[in-house]
């Protein structure tokens, strides 16, 4: 009878609950044996129609809208009533969707989340329920696998958007369960809303959050404290992803909490193994070593010194000194070229303040250090200029371009700015989806640096194996798996990363090495099994057999 049609115990839900629920609801699919046994029988039309029907029927409707925002809705709108029928969608046409459900138009939607808010999902904790965060965690209706978590202080490029930011952990745990076949019940999306200091958000007639300005200092640090204590009490074991958190918080929370329970932060992780596995693919077209590399960011957040640290590692594990490998990485901020005299550096920043002499711009930056890859993590449209990605061409046959903020409006350049100001020599990844270019009789198939190319398989891979930690060495791993799933054609065309349908595949070898690494150190929670990906394939929910 499928998954709702097992309700026939007392209390079971039954009728208009069941088409009420979005884990149950099956539409018009249901049979007529099981409308029979769930009381169903008159609730619906008569005909039954397949899964694939209504997907059709969706997308009908779906494609006549022009606008990304009202797209946006519709599939919200689906999700909260029929989360079958959304998965499937979403697997099917993931090319399609993602963009909707995540970046680049998730931005927007967090922008006006006030506005278009229909029914909440996931929990908003306030710092209000301090003291009883355990009990309001205990409202969530199922056994939560993984949380993604984020205060809303740094959404995307956007900024300080406060309990709007929610519309985050939400996408994202959509491609959790699209891109890896994480059960939706699984997958809790949480918002820590402990103010907003962005007035404009704030004093939105429609914000849905506290009108306050934000916690700070030992107040805010207690308050996490609960959330993380609460949240393995509540479900034990379960994977803390912090999302979207600004920099003088993300880090310190990693660091807190990453050797006491099963947590990363993707921003800094996720970014970096993305990025890292883009690299090892250009090395694949170039023929060059990685320990050969230089390495310039614009950006000297979470990203740029996440991505920094995972080269370096990677470089260490080719046998290059550390302190060598540390010297080919460097930071642009928004005062220049980060170095060792400048005063009052951030934490972060420390490790990649070389020697130097004060540069002031990207562009000589360029000139001075001579890179064989430029990697834009600082959400500020339009500055891979033209004159940039000139020079880049000059310094180098095939200079890496990696364009990587998002949203689109944050991209440093396009793809087809990238191809073109450099001869169609760039080996060019981006942050936001852009179409083919041609150039010169040639089809450039540019494919996002995305995280939903990391993150997935992690969450997947530490749920497996129930991961005590989740270390940097298995962003190493999945760096390298996915690497290893670009295919000569994927290069032929331009593509660093395998084509987005293929996802499910991707994350499930990604799930198998983090699992792999798990159990390798003893940090697993469980028993081996014979055979990891059949394991883990196993596992993964499929809405179309619902």
């Amino acid at each position: 009878m499928g998954k709702a049609g097992t309700s026939g115990a007392a209390g079971a839900p039954r009728g208009l609950n069941v088409l009420r629920d979005p884990v149950l609801n099956r539409g018009t699919a249901f049979t007529e044996a099981e409308r029979d046994a769930l009381g169903l029988t008159g609730l619906l039309p008569p005909r039954v129609h397949t899964q694939a029907e209504q997907a059709e029927r969706f997308l009908m409707t779906f494609r006549k809208l022009a606008d990304p925002l009202d797209k946006f809705i519709a599939l919200n709108a689906l999700h909260d009533r029929n989360e079958d029928l959304f998965f499937s969608i979403l697997v099917d046409h993931i090319d399609e969707m993602q963009p909707i459900v995540y970046t680049p138009i998730v931005g927007l939607a967090c922008q006006k989340f006030g506005q278009i808010f229909q029914r909440p999902r996931g929990m908003f904790i306030s710092i209000r329920d301090r003291g009883n965060i355990a009990k309001v965690l205990r409202n969530w209706p199922y056994q939560a696998g993984i949380i993604v978590v984020t205060d809303g202080e740094r959404i995307l490029g956007l900024g300080d958007l406060g309990a709007h930011g929610m519309g985050i952990p939400v996408g994202k745990l959509s491609l959790y369960t699209a891109c890896a076949g994480i059960h939706p019940t699984q997958c809790l999306p949480v918002t820590l809303d402990v103010g907003c200091n962005n007035d404009a958000v704030r004093n939105d007639p429609f914000y849905v959050g506290l009108r306050q300005k934000r916690v700070t200092g030992a107040e805010y640090d207690a308050f996490i404290e609960e959330f993380v204590t609460a949240a393995q009490e509540v479900f034990p074991g379960v994977v803390i992803q912090w999302e979207d958190f600004a920099n003088h918080n993300a880090f310190r929370l990693l660091e807190n909490y990453r050797d006491r329970v099963s947590s990363f932060n993707d921003d800094i992780q996720g970014t970096a193994a993305v990025a890292l596995a883009g690299i090892f693919s250009a090395l694949r077209v170039t023929g060059a070593k990685l320990t050969d590399q230089r390495v310039l960011f614009l950006g000297a957040g979470e990203a740029a010194t996440g991505i920094a640290d995972l080269v370096v590692s990677a470089m260490v594990a080719q046998g290059m000194a550390r302190e060598e490998a540390l010297r080919t990485c460097w930071l642009v901020d928004s005062q220049g070229l980060v170095v060792k005299s400048r005063q009052k550096l951030a934490h972060h920043k420390l490790t990649y303040a070389h020697d130097h002499p004060p540069v002031g711009d990207f562009l000589t930056a360029i000139r001075t250090l001579k890179p064989t890859a430029i990697i834009g993590v600082a959400a500020v449209g339009g500055t891979f200029t033209r004159e940039v990605l000139e020079e880049m061409a000059k310094l180098n046959e095939r200079p890496i371009v990696f364009a990587l903020s998002n949203p689109t409006s944050q991209a440093e350049c396009t793809a087809e700015e990238a191809y073109r100001w450099t001869g169609g020599r760039a080996l060019f990844a981006c942050g936001s989806p852009f179409d083919p270019v041609q150039l010169n009789g040639q089809t450039f198939v540019p494919r996002q640096g995305n995280n939903s190319y990391i993150f997935p398989g992690v969450g997947l891979g530490a749920i497996a194996a129930k991961a005590k930690v989740i270390s940097d060495d298995m962003f190493m791993k999945a760096a390298h798996t996915l690497a290893h799933l670009v295919t000569e054609s994927d290069l032929a065309q331009g593509s660093l990363y395998p084509a987005l349908p293929r996802i499910r595949e991707v994350s499930a070898q990604i799930a198998a090495a983090i699992a792999a690494a798990a159990h390798n150190t003893r940090s697993a929670g469980r028993a081996r099994p014979a055979d990891l990906l059949q394991d883990i394939e196993a596992q993964m929910y499929d809405p179309h057999q619902q």
